[in-house]
């Protein structure tokens, strides 16, 4: 027994250095950077750099975990559709009245059409985040589909709440650069304009909704925005006193002179009574008689996101210039 042990022991050795040859050597292949898997995962020093498959966005109701590039976003309301497009992020659900909307049409003609009540078409979309203003239903449930983020409409100005999608869908620099972009052409235009009709001229925004008139104050949508903060053109006395509670107004055919400037953007939707045109009231009111109402498509012209709003620029440039 004892003539075995050194031969048993020598035995032992060499087993016990070749097992730990090979794994030196399984190590070494797979820190390789020729090594196959090297193409498939990036070395430990890349790893380090890389970005993360998630980000925390720092929402109104605080944190929210969501993946650093999503692919299929849900946006549950009309007012932030197009601050998601313009930035190029893939949509898989929107809601009815954005697939309505005549400029993202084509663009959205393969997206679902869903709301906050449609769960089960939601779930079957997959989404990786979901977007919606703070006063959607379900909100609870759809946390438990994806990501969910919520906005409150009009607590913020169109430039910040850009840069807040921005920031949600990890494009800020994108957003930076439209909003500084936009912000500059306008204020051009805006000058432009005033140096045309002057610099005292008033103008008006005008919409029927249900059979009723109304006025709209300076960030409604409708081209609001643009005509008041961005090109700094003035707001009659009336409509600036009525609408800054609500930032709008009811307004009835007889008094809407008392409310019309010098100038006079309608919103129309041609599938509203408009029969208000047609009265000898309407008619004589200065803004009609010189010819300086300019008709916009309502369902084009609603919302205050980026794509809306250069339509609205192009429609302002076109009607107050061209």
């Amino acid at each position: 027994m004892k003539k075995l042990s050194v031969p048993f022991i020598l035995i032992l050795v060499l087993l016990l250095s070749a097992c730990g040859g090979n794994q030196a050597n399984k190590n070494n292949e797979a820190s390789s950077p020729s090594a196959e898997s090297s193409s498939a995962a990036p070395s430990s020093s890349q790893a380090a750099a890389s970005e993360s498959d998630t980000l925390t966005y720092q929402s109104e109701n605080g944190p929210v975990e969501v993946p650093t590039h999503p692919q299929r976003v849900v946006v549950l309301t009309r007012f932030l559709t197009g601050n998601v497009m313009i930035l190029g992020v893939p949509l898989v659900g929107v809601d009815e009245m954005s697939k309505e909307n005549p400029n993202f049409a084509d663009k959205l003609k393969d997206v679902e059409a869903v709301s906050d009540e449609s769960l089960e078409k939601i779930i079957e979309l997959n989404p990786d985040l979901i977007i919606g203003l703070s006063d959607i239903m379900n909100i609870d449930k759809f946390k438990k589909i994806a990501p969910t983020v919520t906005y409150t409409y009009g607590k913020v100005d169109f430039k910040t709440q850009q840069l807040e999608v921005g920031k949600l869908l990890n494009k800020e620099k994108e957003a930076q650069a439209w909003v500084e972009d936009f912000d500059a052409r306008t204020k051009k235009v805006g000058e432009e304009i005033k140096a045309k009709i002057g610099e005292n001229a008033t103008v008006s925004v005008i919409e029927t909704f249900n059979k009723q008139l109304y006025v709209y104050g300076d960030n409604f949508g409708r081209g609001t925005e643009i005509l008041y903060q961005q090109f700094g053109l003035g707001m009659p006395e009336k409509v600036k006193e009525s609408t800054s509670k609500d930032g709008f107004f009811a307004v009835s055919t007889e008094v809407l002179k008392d409310y019309t400037g010098d100038y006079v953007i309608f919103s129309k939707n041609a599938d509203e009574d408009n029969t208000f045109q047609k009265t000898e009231t309407y008619k004589n009111i200065p803004a009609v008689k010189n010819q300086h109402v300019f008709e916009a498509d309502a369902k084009a012209f609603y919302f205050n996101d980026p794509l809306s709003m250069e339509y609205q620029l192009e429609f302002f440039t076109k009607h107050f210039l061209g």
